[in-house]
């Protein structure tokens, strides 16, 4: 039993950790994307 709590516990980790990764990229890669877009808008 403390090995499966151990495995799932070890699972919801990883799920957690790569929506963090994937959160993280989106700020990186997005927003200065949506502020370069927004820019460009507004002088064209």
């Amino acid at each position: 039993m403390l090995k499966f709590i151990d495995d799932f516990a070890g699972a919801v980790s990883d799920i957690v950790k790569s929506i963090c990764y994937f959160m993280a990229g989106t700020l990186i890669v997005g927003v200065p994307l949506f502020i370069l877009a927004k820019f460009l808008e507004w002088i064209l």
